[in-house]
């Protein structure tokens, strides 16, 4: 899996997004800190609210950022992005009204709406070869689950000697060196595609992905994946300390065998994926998370606890890290960011859902009750994805376009593996052949 750092520009941009990350993951430590601060006892409600803050900001603004700034110099967009998340960072330490926050938090993840999946849709184009393709993608999810357990760590470590005001400086350090190694490379730009009005652009990424069975799928099970992984983010410390009576460090351990899971998956995901095909990896990765959730109704101990989130971050993290392949072969190069975008706002559309579903429903309802509610949302998610996803997906569908010029752009090769027929452009009236 290592042997794609040897690509010295992806290098750059894996660094960039790890440090990234970890500056993050300060600034989350850092912002429940000065919640708690500034809110007392209700510091909790502040978090809930920053959190649909972000993930509002993730679901609106994604598309509407790609269609701005679709034809612009990515590597420019990307610093640009990465500037403006370090300056909303330099002004968190000097909050003192709850609206503040808000407020920056509302742009800092706007920034980072517009920054992912532009970043996103740039690997592609530096891994051309899908076996490439497909350890960066497990890299990355590498990179995210090592984050959730070294950030809370360093953050521990630091705040032995600093306040968490000086926490946030980080979080604008790994900002600024992130900027740094994205202009120490240089980003391919695809060819652009036809001058578009800002309502096509803004919606064409979502209607392609729409309009694309296989993505239809990937979206139902992102439903499964956000059923499960709410379950597990919200409600991991209500179970281990109000249901179990443990303290701080189990709720940690228990958070870390989830990413331990999740990490063993994305290390043997690339060799799995080299002879299967991705439809029954990531339909069986969202069972297992179905399964999982379900028991977790009657689990009756923290010892029970730890294999069983171990079960589900493995689940987790089959099911959704091949969801950059799909999105690869079924976009032409232009049409990649709007894609990455769509998945994006899509994806996190089905968090929105789920986080307050998982921690309302808890509360009033009881745990075991809400991990049958979100089974049976995973469960719809499955059975929705092996509707929407036809078993006998091609990699590429041919189809045609009589009504183009030879010369259209549409038609011209991007890749010597792939040829034109990587998506069917519903602009162009044709609706995805299913196979």
């Amino acid at each position: 899996m290592l042997a794609i750092l040897a690509n010295r520009t992806y290098r750059h941009l894996f660094s960039a997004q790890v440090i990234a990350l970890i500056g993050t993951g300060l600034m989350t430590v850092a912002l429940g800190l000065l919640a708690y601060d500034l809110a007392g006892a209700n510091a909790g409600a502040v978090l809930g609210t920053a959190l649909a803050i972000k993930m509002t900001a993730y679901v609106f603004i994604a598309p509407v950022a790609q269609a701005f700034t679709n034809r612009l110099p990515r590597r420019a967009v990307l610093v640009s992005l990465d500037l403006i998340r370090a300056g909303v960072a330099l002004f968190l330490p000097f909050v003192t009204e709850i609206w503040q926050i808000y407020l920056l938090i509302f742009v800092l993840q706007a920034a980072s709406a517009g920054f992912t999946p532009t970043f996103q849709a740039v690997i592609p184009d530096i891994l051309p070869k899908e076996e490439e393709y497909t350890r960066a993608l497990s890299l990355s999810r590498l990179a995210y689950d090592l984050e959730s357990l070294v950030s809370p760590m360093l953050a521990a470590a630091l705040l032995t000697v600093i306040s968490f005001h000086n926490l946030f400086a980080g979080t604008v350090v790994g900002f600024l060196v992130s900027a740094a190694l994205v202009v120490s490379v240089t980003i391919p730009t695809p060819t652009p595609g036809p001058m578009r009005g800002i309502w096509d652009r803004t919606t064409r990424g979502i209607r392609l992905y729409l309009a694309t069975p296989r993505l239809r799928g990937l979206l139902a099970i992102n439903l499964a994946v956000a059923a499960a992984g709410a379950m597990v983010i919200v409600n991991t410390v209500v179970i281990v300390k109000a249901g179990f009576g443990l303290a701080d460090a189990e709720v940690a351990w228990a958070l870390g065998a989830f990413g331990g899971g999740s990490m063993i998956a994305a290390l043997t995901l690339p060799k799995l994926l080299e002879s299967v095909p991705d439809r029954p990896v990531m339909i069986l990765g969202a069972a297992v998370l179905v399964i999982g959730t379900a028991i977790g109704a009657l689990i009756p101990s923290f010892t029970l606890l730890l294999p069983l989130w171990f079960v589900i971050g493995f689940g987790y993290s089959v099911a959704q890290t091949p969801s950059g392949r799909l999105l690869r072969r079924s976009a032409q190069a232009e049409d990649r960011p709007a894609i990455f975008a769509a998945q994006f706002a899509l994806s996190h559309a089905c968090w929105l859902i789920a986080y307050p579903l998982a921690g309302r429903f808890g509360a009033g309802m009881g745990l075991p009750a809400t991990f049958v509610l979100m089974s049976v949302i995973g469960l719809a998610g499955v059975l929705l994805a092996l509707r929407l996803w036809p078993a006998g997906d091609p990699s590429d569908i041919a189809h045609e376009h009589p009504d183009l010029p030879a010369d259209h752009p549409h038609l011209r090769e991007h890749e010597p593996a792939h040829h034109h027929a990587l998506i069917i452009d519903d602009l162009h009236r044709h609706w995805p052949v299913r196979p």
